[in-house]
């Protein structure tokens, strides 16, 4: 049994393809098309969930959309209703799409799919469409390792819901309640992110890495003008400083004389200011999740819960609920924004619409979220063969510790092996990676690789059973969706100097002996890697630490600023070419920066990706 999921039309467009209930292959649309966040019809992705799967379109019993668009306009007509006047021009804005597009989705579909397939619209499978919210929920609860737990959504809105809760056992999902539009945490979060300068559904992290920069001043500010928040965590916002529900903008003049000014234009220089703001909504948030997070428990009495929503990336939030809250066990959707939408819609039709039994495999079902295409050393060679590549093929035997020496050397590399992941984070198959001991490392990597903001932290990458040497986390986090403190006796105690500097003067000093990784407050977003999931990047870092001592590197995403991770051979050498990393490893094929012919292009690259 086949069963093709679809995200698509908002953002994040992606596909996946289960297969007698087990998730075979998952891709989201940017990595094809090279546009970050592509909201278009995923072609390229579905293309390659039924190559992967060795069938065609005919072969699919059910396609699976991941939520309603009717509903979904309905609540926009609601809205400009309930709001009126004010709006209009949001209105006129929005409406002419709708008419064109998004009302007939369904016709739409069909199109793009019978054009895919090379069929009539006729023999396509049948088309089926899920709630918004529960797609996000099958996502986390099916996926999960868990027979039952309570299951919490957290985004910007779906159709109506912004925030929903499930209890699931076995193959059902039964939904408990939900806060509706407008009142939105992931919106409330998007506004100041809006407001600090940074882009809307993309520039939410960065709002997160600059947070322990900053001290909480606004708080008090917030919660007594922004948002009515009871003590189970459900809130209301006050909507008469927002913009985003009828307007073109997130935040309203009425928002800016509170916080002492206009919303900071992008890229301009950030101040003492931005980032208490960026602390203060950070700390508001937590508490929200926190508090939502003790009244599931309370009601729904399981000791497990399980994440999915575009604030599920918020992984300082997660890492506090690990610690603090009242559950023993978590479990987040890697996926967790809208294109895990489309597995959860899926895994919906394979255990609801179809009944199908759960059974579970003492791991949960992502496979290390290592679901997009992979490539062999030949097809790589046969590229690099093309543009004159200078290039070395070793096995695993001499290559492996031959990388260790050289990332103990100082050096950066691009690492592209194996299948792709699936969702917003490098995990091991396309990764940029260096020496977390490094006191150089992340301000290079910031600026001479990723060419973007200094202040943005870096991750841990650890091999799983060392994890608690260095971090103070007991667990798994395959997946880089848990920040945890850095151990005590790894850390560097500050001068009475340091502890006096505010912001980014904080950025230079050294906190522990993994100084690349390790955050201004101690913290580090943390990923384990499992053998049995990834067993040739737990190689590498065991022959890292067989020479250094240290099992830990720098993992981040094989991207420049802007540009979508990337997905083939010629993506990597590419980024690796624009780039100053030193060395790049493509399966057990070696390139040195300095043996390559020189990279020429028209113009200047950094034209070509929209900045995030």
């Amino acid at each position: 049994m086949n069963i093709l999921g679809i995200s698509a039309f908002y953002h994040d467009s992606a596909a996946a393809l289960i297969v007698d209930g087990n998730i075979s292959a998952a891709a989201q649309e940017e990595r094809f098309t090279r546009k970050k966040h592509d909201a278009g019809f995923p072609q390229h992705a579905v293309e390659y969930c039924l190559e992967a799967g060795g069938i065609k379109l005919t072969d699919v019993d059910y396609i699976a959309f991941y939520d309603k668009p009717l509903v979904k306009f309905e609540r926009l007509l609601e809205t400009y209703l309930a709001f009126a006047p004010k709006g209009f021009r949001s209105f006129v804005a929005a409406m002419p799409v709708w008419l064109k597009e998004k009302l007939f989705l369904k016709d739409m579909l069909k199109k793009e799919l019978a054009s895919l397939g090379q069929i009539t619209q006729q023999d396509l499978p049948p088309l089926l469409f899920n709630e918004h919210h529960k797609s996000h929920a099958a996502s986390a609860f099916y996926a999960s390792p868990f027979d039952k737990a309570a299951v919490l959504c957290l985004d910007g809105v779906g159709e109506w819901a912004t925030s929903s809760v499930w209890l699931g056992e076995g193959s059902r999902l039964e939904p408990q309640w939900e806060l509706d539009f407008p009142h939105s945490l992931g919106l409330l979060y998007s506004a100041f992110t809006y407001y600090t300068g940074f882009r809307v559904n993309s520039g939410e992290y960065k709002v997160m890495g600059l947070a322990p920069y900053g001290e909480p001043r606004y708080v008090d500010l917030i919660l007594d003008k922004l948002i009515d928040l009871k003590e189970d965590g459900t809130f209301r916002l006050d909507m008469s400083y927002f913009n985003y529900a009828t307007g073109l903008t997130m935040t309203n003049a009425k928002f800016a004389d509170l916080f002492g000014g206009q919303a900071c234009k992008p890229d301009s220089t950030v101040t003492q200011r931005e980032m208490d703001i960026a602390r203060s909504i950070q700390v508001v948030t937590e508490e929200i999740v926190l508090r939502l997070c003790k009244t599931v428990h309370r009601e729904l009495q399981t000791d497990n819960l399980c994440l999915a929503g575009g604030v599920a990336l918020n992984c300082v939030a997660n890492g506090r609920i690990l610690r603090e809250g009242p559950f023993k066990d978590i479990w987040i959707q890697p996926a967790a924004g809208d294109a895990g939408g489309a597995i959860g819609a899926a895994l919906t039709t394979w255990y609801e619409y179809l009944e199908k039994p759960r059974k579970l495999n003492g791991s949960d079902g992502m496979s290390g979220s290592y679901l997009g295409p992979k490539y062999s050393n030949e097809e790589i060679a046969h590229y690099l063969d093309s543009t004159g590549a200078s290039y070395q093929r070793l096995d695993d035997a001499e290559l492996l510790p031959k990388l260790a020496e050289i990332l103990d050397e100082g050096n950066v590399v691009g690492w592209l092996q194996g299948r792709m992941e699936f969702g917003p984070r490098s995990l091991g198959g396309r990764s940029i990676i260096g020496d977390a001991r490094s006191k150089q490392m992340q301000s290079k990597m910031n600026l001479k690789i990723k060419y973007r903001e200094s202040f943005r932290p870096f991750a841990p990458v650890v091999k799983a059973e060392n994890v608690g040497d260095w971090f103070e986390i007991d667990r798994r986090s395959p997946y880089m969706l848990l920040v945890a403190p850095v151990k005590e006796d790894k850390r560097f105690e500050m001068t009475e100097e340091q502890k006096q500097l505010f912001g980014i003067d904080k950025l230079n000093i050294p906190r522990s002996e993994i100084p690349a990784v390790t955050h201004v407050d101690y913290s580090a977003r943390v990923q384990t890697v499992h053998a049995e999931t990834n067993p040739r990047f737990y190689k590498l870092l065991d022959e890292f630490d067989s020479r250094t001592n240290c099992p830990v590197l720098v993992n981040t995403s094989f991207n420049v600023r802007g540009e979508p991770i990337v997905c083939t051979p010629e993506d990597a050498y590419r980024c690796f070419m624009r780039t100053e990393m030193d060395y790049l490893v493509m399966e057990n094929v070696l390139l040195a920066k300095t043996d390559q012919p020189e990279w020429k292009e028209d113009g200047d690259w950094r034209d070509e990706f929209e900045l995030d």
